[in-house]
């Protein structure tokens, strides 16, 4: 579980990284990842949030997806600039991947987001 101040639960914000944030895609999962601007570094709190659509299956599947996710995304929280917010939208495939599908596919996002040398979209 992800402590509240990690959570992301403002629509505008999850809209605002999928929209401007730096994307990365693999199999199973797509992050965005939307950067703080120089006023929100300062005690900000990494955020994140997850999208599973019904594309991905019946509630059962959804939540356990979601779960896993959210897991594997507490893990790397550290990974991340303060203040930035991640929105991980899950692909259909996710849900019959594994947990290390999920994980590899969350890893190989987050390194294409957070490279120095990619370009913003």
């Amino acid at each position: 579980m992800l402590a509240s101040a990690h959570r992301l639960t403002d629509p505008d914000t999850y809209r605002a990284a999928s929209r401007r944030g730096r994307r990365a895609g693999a199999r199973t999962v797509v992050a965005h990842l939307l950067p703080p601007s120089e006023e929100q570094v300062v005690g900000m709190p990494i955020r994140a949030g997850f999208v599973v659509s019904k594309a991905v299956g019946v509630a059962v599947v959804r939540n356990r997806v979601k779960r896993r996710l959210r897991h594997a995304v507490r893990e790397r929280l550290d990974q991340l600039p303060a203040g930035s917010v991640l929105v991980v939208r899950a692909q259909p495939k996710a849900a019959v991947a594994s947990y290390d599908e999920l994980v590899a596919d969350l890893d190989h996002c987050l390194r294409r987001v957070l490279s120095p040398t990619r370009e913003a979209r």
